[in-house]
């Protein structure tokens, strides 16, 4: 039920990342493009982003955490990408955009994250 609730809360973000971000447009029948996207960007946080946060450790210290932000506008990409391949219509087109759509998807996640009931059985 946990993972749902995320999948949808990740589903709201990217949305709102559509909406609000010029540069992040979404083709084809909407619904479906952002429930595979939230799959898909799930799935390169759970399996890319660990890697890449211990590859760049050195420059994560060296700037205080704020390169994290640089990881994730890369793994938004990378998962819009990804969802290209497979003929899902998300298209993340550049840098500042993934930047932004990543801020806002961060920021929309743990806002909406908070109101998610932690169990600790």
């Amino acid at each position: 039920m946990k993972l749902l609730i995320r999948w949808i809360i990740t589903i709201l973000a990217l949305i709102l990342a559509a909406f609000v971000v010029p540069g992040i447009r979404v083709e084809g029948t909407a619904w479906i493009a952002y429930a595979v996207m939230a799959v898909v960007l799930g799935l390169v946080n759970a399996i890319v982003r660990p890697i890449l946060k211990i590859l760049t450790c050195p420059l994560r210290i060296l700037t205080l955490g704020l390169f994290t932000l640089v990881i994730n506008a890369f793994t938004l990409w990378l998962a819009s990408w990804i969802a290209q391949q497979i003929g899902v219509g998300f298209h993340v087109d550049g840098l500042i955009p993934a930047f932004l759509g990543a801020l806002i998807v961060s920021a929309v996640t743990v806002v909406l994250s908070v109101f998610i009931k932690n169990d600790k059985d």
